[in-house]
């Protein structure tokens, strides 16, 4: 615990030039990358996972058929009846968990897997908090983090730095200070060179964890092969900016959502997941973070300013390591108040794609299309019903055919194949919101077409690419109006857009705005057979 008055460090601020630094490989830690999973973890399967025949399952992220062998069918059975006890069914749990089908199950109490595998009762960790001035914010930070693990703040150059260390005085928790600033990725560096615990957990000093948000995250890492786990950021209650928290104080438990019905930009959704990139969930923050040490190497590129987070993650999984989402596990964040400061921080979040794409070409994709899907779509935005049918039947026999090839049952794919098409439009109207709304508005503005009807259908097009996914987020939740709900979510994708092509013209290249076409509907099918 740590108690004492804050201890303030200069350090050496000299900017960091070059490629950005290494992580350690699991093997190098002795650590295949194809361990199982340790026994004493519960898996389960992922809700949109199903077995459409004996052995075989269907689901994941990229969607994926996967068969099972005698051997495998009797690890699953395991698996669903309880925590993995044998090695079959731990080789099973990864090759699972890897592909998203399953989800691994951390207990939230001294059952957990980490005690259960004779790990530590209690994490080895210290909490690194970068800041720029933002004292106010920093105290409620530190107060809702408490005093269990060492803390470790570097003040990145602060205007005001007698206001930041004062507050570290007063909370107990270390101070080094940068007196240039380097940006988030140079401050948590300056602090990762002085943590010698197991695990370090990054917190931004705008959120306001729970009081037990390592120890929830932290069973986790009783899996070797465990690199990060992020929680779920959603938004924190307004605190004024006058008030002193208590120490300990917590935040109210939020609900992921701005006041008016608007989500967090952080926030993930409520389904845990692997992360990784061109899957349901691509990454996680580091405004709440619990990593292993070890497997950080030089940790951040000091060169990015913004998307230096998922950059790390992508260097982790790109080595081997595996990284978690937790939605279990709540940290709230502070959302700006101001419309405008909200907007400009969604640019500089979009400016981050391009820098992203030169440094992990082909995991940053806007949008990706299923061709049959994208025609379907494409032909009913036209009002061209009949070749809408006609894809929609062309490609349901197509995939029938496959799986009968496969010797898979093709019946009820009508449902799952419409709902294709139906997210189609809704990743198409995103796109669009972002990176295509000018040619859409003037659509709307000149439609074009003699025919009044041709100039309605246009019109109605254009509506619904830009309204449809807005209204789709609003009708999930209902709150406040529709039309602010929409209105405000269109500029903040349209602030994201400006700020992807903003980084596209600094690195000279377009693929961050471009759509992706892939033909491969789900991966573990063979090819059609050759006739004999």
């Amino acid at each position: 615990m740590n108690t004492g008055p804050a201890n303030t460090t200069p350090v050496n601020t000299a900017p960091a030039h070059g490629p950005g630094p290494a992580v350690v490989p699991p093997g190098e830690l002795g650590v295949p990358d194809d361990t199982p999973v340790p026994a004493g973890f519960t898996v389960g399967l992922e809700p949109d996972t199903s077995e459409i025949a004996d052995g075989v399952l269907f689901g994941g992220s990229p969607a994926r058929v996967m068969r099972l062998s005698e051997a495998g069918r009797l690890a699953l059975a395991e698996l669903q009846a309880g925590p993995v006890t044998s090695a079959a069914a731990g080789v099973l749990a990864r090759r699972l968990t890897d592909a998203g089908l399953a989800e691994p199950r951390v207990a939230r109490s001294s059952s957990r897997p980490d005690r259960a595998a004779g790990g530590p009762a209690a994490p080895d960790v210290t909490v690194v908090v970068p800041v720029r001035d933002r004292a106010a914010e920093l105290d409620y930070c530190l107060a809702a983090a408490g005093r269990r693990y060492p803390v470790i703040v570097v003040d990145d150059g602060s205007a005001d730095p007698a206001a930041v260390a004062a507050v570290c005085a007063a909370r107990g928790a270390r101070l080094v200070r940068r007196d240039v600033n380097g940006g988030p990725a140079a401050a948590r560096n300056t602090a990762l060179r002085l943590v010698a615990t197991e695990l370090v957990a990054f917190l931004d000093s705008d959120c306001e964890p729970a009081s037990d948000w390592i120890a929830e995250l932290s069973g986790h890492f009783a899996d070797p092969l465990v690199a990060a786990v992020g929680p779920r950021i959603v938004t924190a209650p307004p605190r004024p900016a006058a008030a002193r928290p208590a120490p300990g104080q917590s935040p109210a438990a939020g609900d992921g959502r701005l006041a008016g019905g608007e989500g967090s930009v952080l926030d993930l959704g409520g389904r845990g997941a692997r992360v990784a990139p061109m899957t349901r969930v691509a990454y996680v923050p580091t405004a709440a973070l619990l990593a292993r040490r070890a497997a950080l190497g030089g940790g951040f590129d000091e060169a990015l300013r913004y998307g230096e987070d998922v950059d790390l993650v992508w260097r982790l999984t790109e080595a081997g390591w595996r990284v978690r989402y937790d939605p279990g596990v709540r940290v709230g964040h502070a959302e700006p108040t101001s419309r405008a400061v909200l907007l400009r921080r969604r640019f500089r979040y979009g400016s981050s794609a391009a820098p992203l794409t030169r440094r992990h070409p082909g995991a940053v994709a806007p949008l990706v299309l299923q061709p049959w899907p994208a025609i379907t779509m494409a032909a009913l935005l036209a009002r061209r019903p009949a070749v809408a049918a006609a894809a929609f039947g062309v490609s349901t026999m197509l995939l029938a055919s496959r799986l009968r090839d496969n010797d898979l049952p093709a019946t009820g794919l009508t449902r799952p194949m419409a709902s294709g098409v139906v997210q189609t439009w809704l990743g198409t109207g995103r796109w669009c919101g972002q990176f295509a709304w000018p040619a859409l508005v003037l659509v709307l503005a000149r439609p074009g077409g003699r025919r009044a009807a041709t100039r309605y259908g246009r019109r109605l097009a254009a509506v619904s690419l830009l309204a449809g996914p807005p209204l789709a987020d609003w009708a999930r939740h209902r709150d406040g109006g529709p039309v602010r709900f929409t209105a405000r979510a269109l500029a903040g994708q349209a602030a994201y857009g400006a700020g992807v092509y903003a980084g596209c013209v600094r690195e000279r290249l377009i693929s961050p705005v471009l759509p992706v076409v892939t033909a491969r509907p789900f991966e573990g099918l063979r090819q059609r057979r050759a006739p004999h």
